[in-house]
This record gives structure tokens, C-alpha cells and sequence, in this order.
């Protein structure tokens, strides 16, 4: 297995996708080198990257040879866990309902945002991805789109191309939890729940409360701690 749902983004400077599927040290280290990935943002909660653990050491070493250094790879646990953040997660019924979920966590989390593009905003080739690839990192994708001066529909587009990758991801995740928690029911991960689904309403709803809540993503942005030359770095302005 690899990291699924993987697509790059912001002239190739972010890639997205899911969390690492079935990956031991070798095959990470391939993966990672192959996409020349310098930093892995990883969003999930602590007991999410229990159950899929990055098969890499935390951080920098501390010595070797200059290759060495070179050609590590940052490891970044920034967690957020959407059952605990903002509530629930069962009352999500309509793709309107999921557009106000990711609203609730950019209201709740400005600095969880920020720390997550933060790499990005360093100059540093970032793997941004949670468990499916789909809603934190769609939330923090689409600020990352608009900013580097993407259309709307644009933004759109990219988040409902999940859509074709969930059927896959969704069967590994169901067999996943089972090998951990084999109590879990296998309604838990049925494509008919809305929370399980990418539809182009959730990410419409989202992006027009967010311009009108708070104006712009450089704002925003600015407002939970970047600097300016982080977000010209972001924006494509400088690199």
C-alpha cells in the first residue's frame, strides 16, 4: 500500500493525501524520496496515528553527513481531532452541515491552520495529509489554493476529486479499524454517511462563509501568525 488520494498542489510545492496504508521504513523512505517530500504534516489525533504510525523517525537528526541531513525528512504532528473540536460529528446530515463543520474549525483553530502551512510557508516540499486526505486536509488545502491566487471552482474541483478515491480508501480504512478495534461496526464507514462523502456543495458553503467571515485567506492567515514573507512564499510571490 501507499499514501492514496495523493495529488499535488501550489505549482507542486504541497502534495495531499491520505495517511500512510501499509508502508514499513523502506517503502516509506522510497515513497518519500521518490516525491521528494521534505516535510510530513500530519493532522491526525494521537490514537489515529496509534493505529497507522509514519514508519520514520520525528524531527532532523542530530548528526551524520551532510547528504545525510540533506535528505532527511521533517516529521510534523500537528493533531486535530474532529470528534472532540467542535462537537460531534453525527449531526452531519447535508453537505451544507459539512461545510459548517470545516467553518467551525477554521473559527475554533486559526493556529492549528497556520502550523499546518507553516513548512509550505518555509520553503519546504510538504506532504499535508489526516486519515483520508479529505476534511482536515480539505479545509487546509483550500486556504492553501486560495491563496496562491486559485479560483473558487478551482478549490472545488480539487476537494470532489476525493470522491473517486474514497470507495478504495474507505475499504482499507473499515479493515484497518477492524485489525484494532474489531468491535467496530461496519456501518462505521458506509459511503452513504455524509461525513464520508466529498460533495461539491460542503466545499461551496465553506469557501463563501469563510469570505464572508473573514475576508481573505492572507488575512486570516496573517491574523493566526504567519509573516509576510511566509505568506509571499505561500502565495507563489517568492520562494
Amino acid at each position: 500500500m501507499t499514501v492514496l488520494n495523493l495529488r499535488s498542489l501550489a505549482g507542486g510545492r504541497i502534495l495531499r493525501g491520505s495517511q500512510p496504508f501499509g508502508l514499513d521504513a523502506v517503502s516509506a523512505a522510497g515513497f518519500l524520496a521518490a516525491h521528494g517530500i521534505q516535510t510530513v504534516m500530519d493532522l491526525r489525533s494521537e490514537y489515529e496515528r496509534a493505529m497507522v504510525p509514519w514508519p520514520i523517525p520525528n524531527g532532523m537528526p542530530d548528526g551524520g553527513s551532510d547528504a545525510g541531513r540533506a535528505a532527511a525528512v521533517e516529521l510534523v504532528e500537528n493533531p486535530f481531532d474532529p470528534h472532540t473540536a467542535t462537537g460531534g460529528l453525527q449531526s452531519i446530515e447535508t453537505p451544507q452541515d459539512l461545510g459548517e463543520l470545516y467553518l467551525g474549525w477554521v473559527r475554533a483553530r486559526p493556529d492549528w491552520v497556520a502550523d499546518a502551512l507553516r513548512p509550505v510557508a518555509q520553503g519546504r516540499r510538504t506532504l499535508i495529509h489526516c486519515s483520508l486526505g479529505k476534511d482536515r486536509t480539505g479545509v487546509v488545502s483550500a486556504l492553501a489554493l486560495l491563496l496562491a491566487g486559485e479560483h473558487p471552482d478551482a478549490v472545488v474541483a480539487d476537494y470532489t476529486a476525493t470522491a473517486a478515491n474514497l470507495p478504495e480508501m474507505l475499504h482499507v480504512m473499515a479493515d484497518t479499524w477492524r485489525l484494532h478495534v474489531p468491535s467496530t461496526p461496519s456501518q462505521y464507514f458506509s459511503p452513504d454517511l455524509m461525513i464520508l462523502q466529498a460533495p461539491e456543495a460542503a466545499m461551496r458553503h465553506f469557501l463563501a462563509g469563510f469570505a464572508r467571515e473573514f475576508g481573505s485567506p492572507a488575512a486570516y492567515l496573517r491574523d493566526a501568525g504567519l509573516s509576510a514573507v511566509e505568506l509571499d512564499i505561500l502565495s507563489g510571490k517568492a520562494h
